[in-house]
């Protein structure tokens, strides 16, 4: 799933080669990514482009007075093409569910709104104003915006495991599976740590991890071209997704506890004091 750099990094993308020009086309495959039918998508053709935003998870590309806001849940991504093709999409055949040309189509480039898998979760608004977006309108402070006071005060009282607490939109925006096990891992606490009996110490660390994992991630993923950034982000990750290889900073295997459709990572040397903690899929499946 695409988190804060991600998703910053393709805004960054669209500002540097979408801003500008005119909206030629738009083409919808998959009708039921949109969640919003009035205005129609047609009321940006031939209108130019003038920015492109990040909140938290979500992107929007700005033409004129509307938004086109996107979340690309679990399996949606960007595709950018310097050239898209003509021809108009055929419904419901292939992984693109929008396609976005910008200028006369079959001789300007654009971008596809792609989703693969099963489960269609891909989403995408058009609104003159981005709070319209039900996500957008209830999602707590930025992960980037958060001060080390703010982080305490949004976490004080919280009775909830500290990896659910801080992939919560509602209570901070912007971070998802995978950087939250990056961030822990820095900050050296347990993803089950209850976030509201954080020590002013964990506090701290848990601040400057979340801090410089979001930033090293940001500074490694503006910039790339829109195809490598998934690469990027894998190529930076110490233990998410690398369950049973070697922790890098201390050598002991990186540990998974998996539930119905999603897992974590961890390493218990350096995060839970050697305990290595329940998988509830394998406490099943011994029983």
């Amino acid at each position: 799933m695409p988190e804060l750099p991600e998703v910053e990094a393709l805004a960054d993308y669209l500002r540097a080669h979408a801003v500008g020009l005119p909206v030629g086309r738009i083409d919808v495959s998959a009708f039921s990514v949109l969640k919003t039918f009035d205005p129609p998508v047609t009321a940006l053709y031939g209108h130019t482009v003038t920015g492109a935003h990040r909140w938290a998870k979500y992107l929007g590309l700005q033409v004129g007075e509307w938004h086109l806001i996107t979340h690309l849940s679990r399996a949606g991504w960007l595709r950018w093409s310097d050239k898209l093709a003509a021809a108009p999409l055929k419904p419901g055949k292939g992984p693109i569910a929008l396609r976005v040309h910008l200028g006369t189509p079959g001789e300007a480039p654009g971008f596809d709104l792609t989703e693969a898998g099963t489960q269609k979760r891909l989403a995408v608004w058009l609104v003159d104003d981005p709070a319209k977006v039900p996500g957008i309108a209830s999602l707590g402070p930025d992960a980037l915006a958060l001060g080390p006071d703010e982080l305490a005060a949004v976490l004080r009282g919280n009775t909830g495991r500290i990896k659910s607490v801080i992939t919560d939109q509602k209570v901070i925006a912007g971070i998802g599976n995978a950087y939250s096990d990056e961030i822990l891992h820095v900050a050296k606490l347990s993803p089950f740590a209850t976030a509201g009996k954080l020590t002013d110490a964990q506090l701290g660390a848990l601040h400057d991890a979340m801090i410089s994992v979001l930033t090293d991630a940001v500074a490694r993923s503006v910039g790339q071209q829109a195809a490598t950034l998934k690469g990027e982000k894998r190529s930076g990750l110490r233990v998410h997704a690398r369950t049973g290889m070697p922790c890098p900073v201390c050598g002991d295997t990186v540990r998974e506890v998996s539930f119905a459709d999603k897992s974590f990572q961890y390493c218990a040397t350096c995060q839970t004091g050697g305990k290595v903690l329940a998988d509830r899929r394998m406490s099943k499946l011994l029983k």
